[in-house]
């Protein structure tokens, strides 16, 4: 799939950007928010690993997919108001139906924070190898509840314990989410090529994004 690359040009910085274009018209828009180890000014880290080198390797997929590159030292909720913008905007010009959210460790705890903070923006949520920020309390998490979220989680994770994601789920549910969660047997805190690669998630993310009311578990069938 072509993936193009692009700078959006702000008063505070240069934010370099992926974009891939859908394969038909009113398709959603799906953006990626990259983990730590991704940020920079080299769009090259973005592409060697996870959900872009999945993009960049799939025939045309039925979504437009978006990865804006954040700067060093930075975390998410730092460059809202950019991010937001290049959303609407890519939305605007390419007509897309709706807009999901996912991130990577970093771009996890972005993308609870923003998710919930803004969950009229966002269709769903998937949150992979991430924390639920403390700083969430249950009055801004509960404005998921109609928010399908779907969380994988490595059972190996020693960067961010398993643990943490089946609470997150717990007491997002417990909120009346709609939430699953999936375990990578096996799997450490690098899961992004197994779960974004999955024919299931990929199938999920361009159709109605149904998942349960309450938090339901389960253990992938293959490991990462």
């Amino acid at each position: 799939m072509i993936i193009e690359q692009h700078v959006l040009s702000t008063p505070r910085a240069a934010l370099p950007y992926l974009f891939s274009r859908a394969s038909q018209d009113k398709a959603p828009l799906v953006v990626f928010l990259h983990g730590a180890k991704d940020r920079g000014q080299d769009l090259s880290r973005l592409l060697a690993w996870g959900f872009p080198r999945v993009v960049a390797q799939s025939a045309p997929l039925p979504y437009h997919w978006l990865a804006l590159q954040i700067p060093e030292e930075t975390t998410w909720p730092q460059w809202k108001h950019e991010l937001f913008g290049l959303i609407d905007d890519l939305a605007a010009r390419h007509g897309a139906s709706e807009v999901l959210l996912s991130g990577f460790s970093l771009g996890s705890a972005g993308t609870w924070t923003l998710g919930a903070e803004h969950a009229d923006r966002f269709a769903a949520l998937v949150i992979v190898s991430g924390r639920l920020p403390e700083a969430l309390d249950d009055h801004t998490l509960g404005a998921l509840k109609d928010t399908p979220v779907w969380i994988f989680h490595g059972e190996q994770d020693d960067k961010a314990p398993a643990s943490a994601a089946a609470v997150a789920a717990d007491r997002l549910g417990a909120l009346g989410g709609k939430v699953r969660l999936t375990l990578i047997p096996g799997g450490d805190h690098f899961i992004a090529d197994a779960v974004y690669g999955s024919s299931e998630l990929q199938e999920w993310l361009a159709s109605g994004h149904e998942l349960p009311r309450a938090a339901e578990r389960e253990t992938a069938k293959a490991a990462a």
